[in-house]
């Protein structure tokens, strides 16, 4: 299965987006704000927090690219939820609801954006997405800006 992020409103807070599943429109996501980051950190080993100029913890967006999702179990959240794998700068990063940038710490939050700045009815879209992945194996999302 695959996943399509594509960017297309970014502000100085946050960042808008559709989601699409195998090439069909699924929902709006929000995100950090995108900063330009380095492609490789050179400053912290794989597996650790990122400490990169120009990253800002918890108020930055993932890079662009394609990573593998598994649908594991997260102790923050108490539920299963898509992990994405080997993303550039970050560690933990997962798709799950919420309702602003500020829920996101660099995860993509999924849901309607039907109010600036926010995203809606975010749990009812995060268990139907999660309902949808959980019946795969081999899950991927290419994310553009």
């Amino acid at each position: 299965m695959k996943l399509l992020l594509k960017r297309k409103f970014k502000g100085e807070k946050y960042t808008i987006g559709d989601l699409y599943i195998d090439g069909k429109f699924f929902c709006n996501t929000i995100e950090d704000r995108v900063r330009k980051l380095p492609l490789e950190c050179p400053y912290t080993p794989k597996g650790q927090a990122c400490k990169c100029n120009g990253k800002v913890y918890a108020q930055t967006a993932i890079p662009d690219g394609s990573y593998k999702i598994t649908m594991e179990h997260s102790p923050r959240f108490k539920r299963v939820l898509p992990r994405l794998h080997n993303v550039p700068h970050f560690i933990g990063i997962l798709i799950h609801s919420g309702t602003t940038e500020e829920h996101s710490a660099g995860c993509i939050i999924v849901g309607e954006n039907k109010v600036k700045g926010k995203v809606l009815n975010s749990r009812i879209i995060s268990d139907k997405l999660n309902t949808i992945l959980l019946k795969e194996q081999d899950i991927s999302i290419t994310i553009e800006d």
